[in-house]
């Protein structure tokens, strides 16, 4: 997991040219409200958007994070317009509220479908020949319809039996979300610190720790005994609400105010934790977590998180890179 780079976030003149005509207020920040991000925009875009909303976006600045342009765009979000952009495949969300990037702050992820792209249970059961099973069950806990502990323990108990290797077998593969490592450094950048809070397990947020450096990660310890694992979870379940526990007592131990915190997940676990935070952002989540949390990324990789977050830097804190 070694590597990985802050992700670059400039302003560059030629995307500043590209949107250099037509309906635009480039720098009355007064009148802007929120952020239009995604690989590459066009004017098109925009033109798109007004479209099908009836309103056309006035552009009041732009920036690049990484491989993402970014738009900061005059008057409020309606929902309808949000409806529109995420139907042409694009993100935006609305800038109230955010933290300020550039103080020391603590940010907390997620870890299954949020930091990395697998449910580690169900892989594990999968290898163990439970793997139907298991993944109907994360599916229901995931969408908020059982309780998570209780969840948690019924998926856990089929594993009994298992022989530990399987878990070797699914660390080895553990696939990083994209975005993740650079998302990581450029917290790190900016004196954040960061961690992982999961209701999965300790074999592999462990792992997660130790390759991205994290200031903390908290999890779900599997029971094992002479080689295999027993079917149990030993310790305090990482639940909803204990997510929520660890992000404030992490923003106590790091003397960090509320509204510099923020918490990133995908499923109705995780929501307690995003209400807990500043600024609560949902990842490629599920229906009922995007109604619920205050931002979300759709389509992005884990660079959208950082897209939403670094208008906290404007308009002062971003530099300029002079090429097209």
């Amino acid at each position: 997991m070694n590597g990985f780079a802050p992700l670059a976030i400039r302003r560059k003149t030629g995307l500043r040219q590209r949107f250099a005509q037509g309906n635009y207020c480039f720098r009355d920040y007064r009148k802007s409200s929120w952020v239009l991000f995604g690989p590459n925009l066009m004017p098109a875009q925009l033109a798109q958007i007004a479209q099908f909303s009836g309103d056309y976006p006035q552009v009041v600045d732009s920036w690049q994070v990484g491989s993402y342009d970014v738009l900061l765009i005059a008057g409020d979000l309606a929902s309808e317009t949000a409806d529109v952009v995420r139907a042409l495949g694009l993100d935006c969300a609305a800038t109230s509220e955010l933290p300020e990037l550039a103080e020391p702050g603590v940010v907390v992820f997620d870890m299954d479908s949020t930091a990395i792209q697998i449910e580690c249970i169900d892989e594990i059961a999968k290898l163990a020949g439970v793997g139907e099973q298991v993944a109907e069950v994360t599916e229901r806990a995931m969408q908020g319809e059982l309780d998570f502990e209780q969840s948690l323990r019924q998926r856990v108990a089929t594993l009994k039996g298992a022989d530990v290797a399987i878990l070797d077998t699914v660390r080895q593969q553990l696939p990083l979300m994209p975005g993740m490592g650079n998302l990581v450094k450029t917290f790190q950048q900016f004196n954040w610190q960061v961690a992982i809070a999961s209701g999965g397990f300790t074999y592999f947020s462990d792992h997660l720790k130790t390759g991205l450096d994290l200031t903390a990660a908290y999890s779900n310890q599997l029971g094992i005994e002479n080689g295999k694992l027993t079917g149990e979870v030993i310790g305090e379940v990482v639940d909803a609400q204990r997510k929520a526990e660890i992000l404030q007592m992490l923003a106590d131990q790091y003397d960090v105010d509320r509204y510099n915190t923020v918490a990133v997940g995908d499923g109705a676990n995780d929501l307690p934790m995003m209400h807990a935070a500043g600024t609560g952002i949902a990842f490629r989540a599920k229906p009922k977590v995007v109604e619920q949390a205050q931002k979300a990324v759709i389509h992005a990789d884990l660079t959208g998180v950082m897209c939403l977050l670094s208008a906290s830097l404007l308009p002062q804190r971003l530099s300029w890179q002079i090429h097209r």
